[in-house]
């Protein structure tokens, strides 16, 4: 339920937002990744789920600006300061994706919880779109 337009995939919704929005160069110092997401759809709504290892919750942040939402998760080096790996096939470095909404969501009513470095947003589908049984009378 992630769409821009009536009909348009979840997957095909992302493409069209990364293509309509213009690169944005960051500067802030060091490595920024995109997280790896997966979006489901459950009857009332859209859950998005990455994993930004190193991120606890005073360090991620989410935001909606019209219909894109940004997250951005900092990696706090304090906590890896002194440690020598002796392999590593992971990367340190801050994250940043955004993502584009349709007004088919409840914009205010989107929750965000990180636990063990996973972010899961849930974005509610707005009433009207909510699947209703109807009481026989």
């Amino acid at each position: 339920m992630l769409f821009k337009k009536e009909n348009q995939p979840v997957a095909d919704s992302a493409a069209v937002a990364k293509q309509s929005q213009p690169k944005v160069e960051l500067t802030t110092a060091g490595k920024t990744y995109e997280p790896a997401a997966d979006i489901y759809e459950t009857k009332t709504g859209i859950v998005l789920v990455m994993d930004m290892p190193g991120v606890g919750k005073d360090d991620v942040e989410v935001g909606l600006d019209e219909y894109v939402l940004t997250v951005k998760g900092k990696v706090n080096l304090a906590k890896i300061k002194g440690l020598e790996p002796v392999y590593s096939e992971h990367n340190i470095g801050n994250y940043q994706r955004r993502f584009a909404i349709s007004e088919k969501i409840d914009r205010g009513n989107i929750s965000a919880t990180v636990a063990d470095g996973v972010l899961t947003v849930t974005l509610p589908k707005s009433r009207d779109l909510v699947p209703k049984k109807i009481q026989i009378a």
